[in-house]
């Protein structure tokens, strides 16, 4: 996938108070991540947001503020939503479409620079790419057909499944395209899908649990920050079960997960702190267009593929990006 650039809208309906940032405190923004604070993965990210916006000449605690706030599920998104207007954020980051809809709904003033959403217009989030209108601007990881490639590679790794779970909160806005998208997959190469829904780690250990009662079963995971959450249970889950299983982020093979394939997150990282630059000196959120992801990785972990019997194709490992032994 290639990245897509559009054309600056022409004017937005919101004036933001960045034009002078000489004020008594240095800006402070609101970095809301999924997941949790101690998950390896949300301190991988952390680091990399830091690190990405000191390049740019912003240093936290010196001339700007950083605030981290996690949510896993719609609880813990509310609870954040409240703080909001106590805190005053100059800018919030809003990592997932949960968490950009939560944010969304809370304030439409607040400059918000979403990070991983699949379709931000059909979602309301925006106006259309190229013109977002209003306060929210960001970038998309990718469409929904996208799910469709996760099958295509399962059953190039497993070419013997002939079932496939697809696993999601039941919560998230993108769940039902997502499963259509790989149906509409499934249905040339024979594969049975079966949707499961789970909304916390017992209900993802019995949907395993229960679905691999049965051979010949393969596992999508679809995106979701009660996924990866819980990744190293579901990693042992789907490996005692017998189960190839896909993901969308390195984490999860890094996890004992067989393998991931999804966007760079610390390429995506880079081009956020890229706008809350631009957007604390000066721009309007409405008029910087949306972004598509431009880099992508693939990874293996080889030590699950021999616990499962399985020989990863040739092919398939010299297109990786990683590969964990």
């Amino acid at each position: 996938m290639r990245r897509r650039e559009f054309i600056a809208g022409l004017g937005g309906a919101v004036a933001w108070p960045f034009a002078a940032l000489a004020q008594s405190r240095p800006p402070l923004v609101l970095m809301w991540l999924g997941g949790s604070a101690d998950d390896a993965e949300s301190q991988r990210r952390r680091q990399a947001i830091r690190a990405a916006l000191q390049q740019l000449g912003w240093i936290d605690s010196r001339n700007i503020r950083l605030e981290f706030r996690f949510s896993t599920d719609a609880a813990q998104s509310r609870a954040v939503a409240s703080e909001i207007a106590a805190i005053a954020p100059d800018v919030i980051v809003a990592a997932t479409a949960p968490v950009l809809a939560v944010a969304h709904r809370q304030t439409k003033t607040i400059p918000i620079v979403f990070m991983q959403v699949t379709d931000p217009v059909s979602d309301g989030f925006v106006a259309s790419l190229s013109r977002p209108g209003g306060n929210v601007t960001g970038f998309t990881i990718f469409e929904h057909s996208f799910a469709g490639k996760w099958l295509e590679m399962l059953k190039e790794v497993v070419p013997t499944m002939t079932r496939v779970a697809v696993v999601q909160n039941p919560d998230h806005p993108a769940w039902n395209a997502y499963v259509r998208a790989i149906q509409q997959v499934a249905s040339g190469m024979n594969v049975e899908v079966t949707p499961t829904p789970a909304s916390g780690p017992a209900e993802l250990e019995a949907g395993l649990a229960a679905f691999g009662r049965t051979p010949n079963g393969g596992v999508i995971l679809l995106p979701s920050p009660v996924v990866t959450t819980n990744r190293d249970l579901i990693a042992a889950t789907a490996l005692r079960h017998r189960q190839p299983s896909i993901y969308v982020v390195r984490a999860y093979p890094e996890s004992g997960g067989l393998m991931s394939y999804g966007v760079d997150t610390a390429d995506l990282i880079r081009g956020v702190a890229g706008y809350v630059d631009r957007i604390l000196k000066g721009a309007k959120p409405g008029e910087l267009p949306v972004q598509a992801a431009s880099k992508f990785e693939m990874v293996f972990n080889l030590k699950t593929a021999k616990e499962l019997g399985i020989t990863v194709p040739a092919t398939m490992l010299g297109r990786a990006d990683d590969v964990i032994e």
